[in-house]
């Protein structure tokens, strides 16, 4: 029997998304970010971005990066730091961006923000549940970072694919999220 285990969603859902084409991940991408336009959580300053990595053919955040810009928010972004933890600096114009071993973008150094500030945090996923659970990469960066901000910081995920039902195997570590977008619809959980 098939269980919606994190292994097997998380392989079954790379799969997926290696067989996006870049065209699609661009208007997908325009997509999410429109949609966003519409969640009530506009009114905070400092809002938390995950830097696209093009080769694991993310959801684009460039186009939510112009968006905070254009509404005059304190963009933040993930450094790892080693492989546990991240550390998060605030992008200004005189920031310098680096791509790590994972091809994501990474700050050189900076503003660092303590999670506890962070009002707003875009999490990247691979695929979520209807109870708002998610799939990541099973590294469990993103996890031990929610756990560190406040508890009524909003957690938005991004993703490519519509929800499955349920995920088997959550865990106590594991942090839901408050919405997810995906191009065609927006979920509150």
């Amino acid at each position: 029997m098939y269980l919606n285990t994190k292994a097997a969603l998380r392989k079954e859902y790379r799969k997926l998304r290696d067989h996006l084409k870049e065209d699609q991940i661009a208007d997908w991408s325009i997509d999410i970010s429109n949609r966003c336009l519409t969640i009530d959580l506009w009114g905070y300053s400092l809002y938390h971005l995950f830097m696209t990595s093009e080769k694991n053919k993310e959801v684009d955040t460039s186009y939510l990066l112009s968006i905070l810009q254009g509404k005059d928010k304190q963009p933040v972004v993930p450094k790892m730091v080693d492989d546990k933890g991240l550390e998060h600096f605030l992008l200004t114009d005189l920031i310098t961006l680096k791509l790590n071993r994972f091809g994501v973008p990474e700050p050189l150094s900076g503003i660092v923000i303590n999670p506890q500030q962070i009002e707003v945090v875009f999490v990247p996923l691979l695929i979520f549940d209807h109870q708002g659970h998610r799939v990541g990469y099973g590294k469990g960066y993103y996890d031990r970072f929610l756990g560190e901000c406040n508890r009524d910081t909003l957690k938005v995920g991004l993703s490519f694919f519509d929800p499955i039902s349920k995920i088997e195997d959550i865990d106590t570590n594991d942090i839901a999220l408050d919405y997810a977008v995906t191009p065609r619809e927006t979920y509150t959980f």
